[in-house]
C-alpha cells in the first residue's frame, strides 16, 4: 500500500508484515521451548527465548561487529567499536564477580598460545570476506539472507575441520589462562576488567580523533549495546557460562558428518568430555545450540515484522564465493581460536580473561588483511 501526505504527494510504500514467516518463526521457537520444558529443562527454555530476543535485537539495531571493525580500519570511525565495548562492559559487571564467587558458574577462559593467535587471525580474514561474524551470520541468515546461509553452511564445515586440528595446535605450547579475578579477587578483577575496557575505548577514540573521524556511537546503536549486553547476562545466568555461538556450529557439523558416514570417535577433540557428550546427545541439550536456534528464529520474526521476508535478489557469484571462503575460514579459525566475537571476544573479556583481548588484537589484524582481499571477490573495501 502507498501512503499519501496531506498535500496529496505519494510517499514510500508502508512496510507490510510477512505473516507466514513470522508465524513459522514463533511456532518453531514455541515447539522447541515446549520440548525442553517437557524434559524439565527450564534453563534451556530460557536460553531459547533469550536467543530469540538476541536475534531480534541484532536485526532491529543493525548491530554488526564486522562492519564496525571495517569502518574503524578503513575510515577510522570508532562508534561501532565503542558500542561493542559498552556491550562487553555491561556483561562483565555480572559475569566477572558471579563466575568468581558462585559455585557452578564459570567464565570463558582459554590458554594463550599459537592456537589462539592463528585462529583469531584467520577468523578476522574470514569475517570480512563473509561480511559477518558468528552472531552476524546467524541473525542475517535468520533475517533472510541467502548469501549468509551459504556462509553458515561453510562455517559449520570449517568448524568440524578445525576440531580435528585443534589438539595438535594446542601441543605447540603456550601459557595457562590469565584471569583477572584469580589475581585480584572478584571485585578487584571486575575493576581491572572495566578499566581495561575503558582504556581500549579511549585508545580507539584517540585513533578516530587523529584521523578526523567520529568516535561516538549512534544513539540507536548504544541502546542496542545495552539491550544485547543485558541479554548476554541473561544467557550467562541461564546457562551458567558466557554466551557462545560457534561451539553449536561444531556440534551440528559433527552430527552431520557422523550421519553421512564419518567416524569422529577416534579424533582427540571428540574424545574430550564436552564434545563427546554433545555429539552423543540431542542438540537441545547443548546451550550454544539453543541460543543459536533462538537467534535464527528471532531474526526471522524481526525481519518478517519489518518487510516481506527474503525478497532480495541473490548476489553475484564472486560475492557468493567470498561468503563460502569466509565461512570456511571463520569456522576453522573459531574452533582453533576458542570462539568468535561472542565466545572469545565478548565472553573472554567479559570474564576478565586476557585471551579475550589477545583474540581481539589478532582478529583485528586479520580483518585488516581480509579487507584487502575483498576486492578480489568484487566486494567494496568499505
Amino acid at each position: 500500500m502507498t501512503l499519501t501526505t496531506a498535500d496529496g504527494l505519494a510517499t514510500a510504500p508502508a512496510p507490510r508484515l510477512d505473516w507466514p514467516f513470522l508465524a513459522a518463526a514463533v511456532l518453531a521457537t514455541a515447539v522447541l521451548v515446549a520440548l525442553v520444558l517437557l524434559d524439565g529443562q527450564v534453563p534451556s527454555a530460557a536460553l531459547l527465548v533469550l536467543g530469540f530476543a538476541l536475534g531480534a535485537a541484532f536485526l532491529k539495531f543493525e548491530f554488526s561487529f564486522t562492519a564496525a571493525w571495517r569502518r574503524f580500519l578503513v575510515r577510522g570511525e570508532a562508534g561501532g567499536l565503542i558500542g561493542a565495548l559498552v556491550l562487553i562492559a555491561v556483561a562483565a559487571t555480572v559475569i566477572v564477580p558471579v563466575a568468581a564467587l558462585v559455585p557452578g558458574f564459570g567464565g570463558a577462559i582459554a590458554p594463550i598460545g599459537p592456537s589462539l593467535l592463528i585462529g583469531a587471525f584467520v577468523f578476522g580474514i574470514g569475517m570480512q570476506l563473509a561480511n559477518g561474524c558468528g552472531s552476524g551470520t546467524l541473525y542475517t541468515a535468520g533475517g533472510g539472507s541467502g548469501r549468509m546461509l551459504i556462509a553458515l553452511a561453510f562455517f559449520i564445515a570449517g568448524s568440524v575441520v578445525g576440531s580435528l586440528h585443534l589438539p595438535w595446535l594446542l601441543d605447540l605450547g603456550g601459557i595457562d589462562p590469565v584471569l583477572a579475578s584469580a589475581h585480584f579477587g572478584a571485585w578487584g578483577g571486575l575493576a581491572v576488567t572495566l578499566a581495561s575496557i575503558l582504556a581500549v575505548a579511549l585508545l580507539v577514540a584517540f585513533v578516530a580523533a587523529r584521523r578526523g573521524a567520529s568516535f561516538l556511537p549512534r544513539p540507536a546503536l548504544l541502546v542496542g549495546a545495552l539491550a544485547i549486553g543485558a541479554l548476554a547476562i541473561g544467557v550467562f545466568l541461564a546457562g551458567r557460562h558466557p554466551w557462545s555461538v560457534t561451539f553449536g556450529f561444531t556440534v551440528w557439523g559433527g552430527k552431520i558428518a557422523t550421519l553421512v558416514g564419518f567416524d569422529l570417535s577416534a579424533a582427540p577433540f571428540w574424545q574430550w568430555p564436552g564434545p563427546q557428550r554433545a555429539l552423543a546427545e540431542s542438540v537441545l541439550t547443548d546451550t550454544s545450540s539453543l541460543t543459536d536456534f533462538g537467534m535464527i528464529f528471532g531474526a526471522m520474526a524481526a525481519a518478517a515484522l519489518a518487510k516481506p521476508f527474503a525478497r532480495t535478489p541473490w548476489p553475484p557469484p564472486g560475492s557468493l564465493l567470498a561468503a563460502a571462503v569466509g565461512g570456511l575460514l571463520m569456522g576453522w579459525g573459531a574452533r582453533i581460536g576458542f570462539g568468535c566475537n561472542i565466545g572469545a571476544f565478548l565472553g573472554g573479556v567479559a570474564s576478565g580473561s586476557l585471551h579475550g583481548w589477545i583474540w581481539f588484537a589478532a582478529a583485528l589484524a586479520g580483518s585488516a588483511l581480509g579487507i584487502r582481499f575483498r576486492p578480489l571477490f568484487g566486494l567494496s573495501r568499505e
